[in-house]
């Protein structure tokens, strides 16, 4: 059970960390937020955070859309998150949720002359989707929101109602994950993950300007396919249709991880099983986090023992 939170610039119990009913973010969904993963290494007792710097460094970022005055660096809110993670103790893996949101109590639309405030807190975490190697996926009949309305490469907490809008309608008919089309009709990513599909031997994901969030877990995997698995990475438009002739596709995202995808509106995806390429990039990614991969080390921020 979570014991502690930073709130209000320091670490305390979390059940001091509150706002009232009357918090702007609360009411306007005014904020901004991080999904980090710590992953526990049995064999050393050493919980390792798989790219948190980078992960900070998207939060400022999504603080920009939203005018936010941040006080802290990435650098920082690493310190910090540390110092958190120690405390608490955890010895399996979990999840870092630290939040960006305007704490004013006040009533307006607006973004501008209200305080910023971070609080972050951390708990155990396993699987997202539970079946990682097969999940049953449906094309949603919602739009991913467009760049000209609210930007999809931030981690806008508002402008995830659209997300749970699609999980919902999907896992409502029978599926596990629902996967979103821009305005344009052409895939986007999932309701909280990117998409990579293989065809003939190549891995496909869809680029930035199709309303998808910038990825930290995606820029990983291309990475890895082409440095590490001698595959060749393509970032293009992907129609719906192509959905239904890939060899092999698969969602990927810091909480989902990686998950192939058997099946996308009742066609089976290849085989209708996780495929070669995903299993070899899905081995390599865990491998990687949980610190068996000396090589990528620098991804990995190792929590001081208490």
């Amino acid at each position: 059970m979570t014991k502690y939170a930073f709130f209000e610039g320091e670490i305390v119990p979390i059940e001091e960390a509150k706002v009232s009913i009357m918090t702007h973010a609360l009411n306007y969904g005014t904020g901004a937020f991080a999904g980090i993963r710590g992953y526990w290494n049995e064999e050393q007792e050493q919980l390792y955070v798989f790219r948190m710097l980078d992960h900070y460094r998207r939060f400022i970022q999504s603080g920009k859309y939203l005018l936010a005055q941040m006080d802290y660096t990435p650098e920082q809110l690493v310190e910090i998150t540390v110092e958190l993670l120690k405390l608490e103790g955890w010895r399996q893996d979990c999840y870092i949720r630290p939040l960006l949101y305007k704490a004013d109590t006040a009533i307006g639309i607006r973004i501008h002359d209200l305080r910023d405030a971070v609080a972050i807190f951390t708990l155990p975490f396993g699987k997202y989707i539970q079946d990682e190697e097969g999940a049953k996926v449906c094309t949603s009949s919602w739009r991913r929101v467009d760049d000209t309305a609210i930007p999809a490469r931030g981690k806008l907490t508002g402008s995830y109602i659209n997300s749970a809008l699609i999980k919902t309608e999907a896992m409502l008919n029978g599926f596990d994950e629902g996967i979103v089309l821009n305005q344009n009709g052409q895939v986007a990513e999932g309701s909280a993950e990117n998409l990579f599909i293989v065809r003939e031997g190549r891995l496909i994901t869809t680029p930035v300007y199709s309303n998808i969030l910038e990825g930290i877990t995606r820029r990983t995997i291309m990475h890895l396919a082409q440095e590490e698995m001698n595959v060749e990475v393509e970032e293009r438009p992907i129609d719906r249709s192509e959905l239904y002739v890939a060899d092999e596709a698969f969602f990927c995202g810091t909480g989902v991880q990686i998950v192939a995808i058997a099946s996308v509106d009742h066609r089976p995806v290849g085989e209708g099983r996780i495929g070669p390429i995903t299993r070899r990039i899905r081995d390599l990614y865990f491998r990687i986090v949980r610190g068996q991969e000396p090589k990528y080390r620098r991804w990995l921020t190792p929590v001081p023992k208490t």
